[in-house]
């Protein structure tokens, strides 16, 4: 047996005990706790993430663990948590999803007080269960999980961590004793993550939110029509969820008719329906970010220098350099309580699927509005580089 095995135990729990919640609010949310991603390799696709992003590796689990179903190791940098899990026998659901969808978020966890309430109060208002709560168990105390269905493949996991004093979660080890010779990597700056935001299809936008409302009380933030997001050719419609007093915020998208296909329709076609489009991290220095990136050869969607011209009339004052955001094609927008800076990478894989965006939020608490025009053409010329316009 491996000197690397980590015990534990896992017990589904009998509702029968109790579900009793601590919060007068059943559906209270703390938090993204993680975002788990689906991969054929979870150490290659660790080591890009680290490489590129500054994401650390910070905990493993896998047949070196004790653990035979999958692979996966837990990156982290600041307080954003990705877990990396790719599938060791190809007769395995983990196979099956990487083969639909290939790299693709699967979870988007969220820290509760209190997880049989959530869970239990979500079913009771309709949800449709993807796990039952159960209990993870080891010396550092327990940890208990459930999670139900959301749009395409993608699942929303409960997990309550206030008993559990341990690395990550019962089951890993820390990365460094398995593979000590491990170099530290540098963190780009990358805090938390902000928002993650779903592709859904055409008329099914209404339905999502209408999900969200209903099943985990969260509240519409606001609302872009193909108005707001639109080009010469094509066009989107999204409405923000706004849950957990505000730490949770999950726009959804779906395609408008167009006179071509929109940048929703062709990620619809690659992932194979509904999914995670993009996570979007925050951080406090976004120049220092993608400075950093750019340095490790991370690509981001290319903005014409004339969209610079517009910034001071449009967005006023702000306290970077204006030359050095050019410089660095980023991205500026300010509402009515302040302003923000954005960037957007190009698809992280071979499918033109998911990608990251890196925001900076210095006041604002919109989403950029005022960029949409220039960030749809940018992904339009993407687009027709591929051949699918």
């Amino acid at each position: 047996m491996s000197k690397h095995v980590a015990p534990f135990t896992t017990r589904w729990i009998d509702p029968r005990e109790g579900t009793a919640s601590t919060s007068e609010d059943p559906l209270a949310i703390d938090g993204f706790d993680h975002i788990e991603i689906y991969a054929d390799s979870a150490k290659q696709s660790a080591y890009y993430l680290s490489h590129a992003f500054g994401f650390a590796p910070v905990a493993y689990r896998g047949p070196e663990t004790g653990w035979r179903e999958s692979v996966s190791i837990l990156l982290k940098q600041g307080d954003a948590c990705i877990l990396i899990t790719s599938p060791l026998k190809m007769t395995s659901y983990i196979a099956s999803f990487v083969h639909a969808h290939s790299f693709s978020p699967r979870d988007v966890a969220f820290t509760v007080p209190h997880c049989e309430a959530a869970y239990y109060e979500a079913m009771k208002r309709g949800a449709t269960s993807a796990s039952p709560p159960t209990e993870w168990k080891d010396e550092h105390g327990s940890i208990v999980h459930a999670a139900i269905k959301t749009y395409g493949h993608t699942i929303h996991s409960f997990v309550e961590r206030k008993n559990y004093k341990g690395l990550y979660w019962p089951g890993f080890i820390p990365y460094k004793q398995l593979f000590p010779r491990t170099s530290t990597i540098k963190e780009a700056g990358i805090k938390v993550i902000d928002h993650v935001v779903g592709n859904v299809e055409l008329g099914k936008m209404n339905e999502w939110v209408a999900f969200y409302e209903r099943i985990l009380g969260f509240s519409q933030l606001t609302h872009f029509s193909d108005k707001d997001i639109s080009t010469e050719y094509s066009a989107l419609m999204s409405k923000v969820m706004n849950g957990g007093k505000g730490k949770i915020k999950l726009p959804i998208n779906e395609p408008a008719e167009g006179k071509r296909k929109s940048q929703i329709e062709e990620y619809l076609d690659f992932h194979g329906g509904p999914g995670v489009q993009h996570i979007a991290f925050q951080t406090d220095d976004i120049i220092t970010v993608v400075r950093t990136l750019r340095e490790h050869d991370v690509q981001f969607l290319h903005v014409p220098k004339t969209y610079y011209d517009e910034i001071p009339s449009r967005v006023g004052s702000i306290k970077e350099d204006l030359a050095i955001i050019r410089e660095l094609g980023i991205l500026v927008d300010r509402d009515e309580d302040g302003y923000l800076l954005q960037i957007f990478t190009k698809p992280l894989e071979d499918r033109p699927t998911l990608f990251f965006e890196i925001i900076q939020r210095e006041g604002s608490t919109g989403f950029g509005k005022g960029n949409f025009k220039a960030l749809f053409e940018a992904i339009e010329r993407e687009q027709a580089e591929r051949g699918n316009l």
